[in-house]
């Protein structure tokens, strides 16, 4: 089979894209400034400085476009987090409070990175399967083809990586 291109393979899969997207803002604050289109056009545009890939498959290039989501879902909570006033100090308002819960994802979203990147340091393999499942809401048999992983290994490290998330981001 030839190798897929950036070109060839984006209008086969930009509604999974789209959908993924979705997926991925469903939890967002309603004012997000990343619209679903917006996230996909970023994940893109990062999917294009790796020019010198040759896609596999359709669950090859999902699986690095979940990555890619990801690191622009996080550069933008970042971004978020680094506007706030105050310097991330809580302020004793109504209005600061309903601020802080409307915003609450993008914490999350930082402590799940910050989290991801230890367990990285453990495991990289583990890191991969939840960019596939979490972010990329790709299924076992979707993510072992994509990381050319049988399911079984994809399941037992999918258990795994989720048990020791859990366990560092519990209070």
């Amino acid at each position: 089979m030839p190798p897929f291109y950036m070109d060839d393979l984006l209008p086969l899969v930009y509604g999974e894209l789209k959908r993924i997207a979705a997926r991925q803002l469903r939890g967002e604050r309603p004012d997000h400034t990343l619209s679903t289109t917006a996230l996909v056009h970023e994940a893109w545009l990062e999917l294009c400085h790796l020019d010198r890939i040759k896609w596999q498959n359709r669950n090859h290039y999902l699986a690095l476009a979940s990555q890619a989501m990801r690191r622009v879902l996080i550069d933008h909570a970042i971004a978020r987090r680094a506007q706030k006033r105050g310097g991330g100090q809580q302020i004793e308002t109504l209005e600061a409070d309903a601020m802080v819960l409307v915003e609450g994802r993008s914490e999350e979203l930082i402590d799940l990175d910050s989290a991801l990147a230890r367990l990285a340091a453990l495991d990289e393999r583990q890191v991969r399967i939840v960019e596939c499942r979490f972010f990329g809401g790709m299924s076992i048999e979707e993510t072992a083809e994509a990381l050319q992983l049988s399911p079984a290994t994809v399941k037992r490290d999918w258990t795994l990586a989720r048990a020791w998330l859990n366990r560092e981001l519990s209070p």
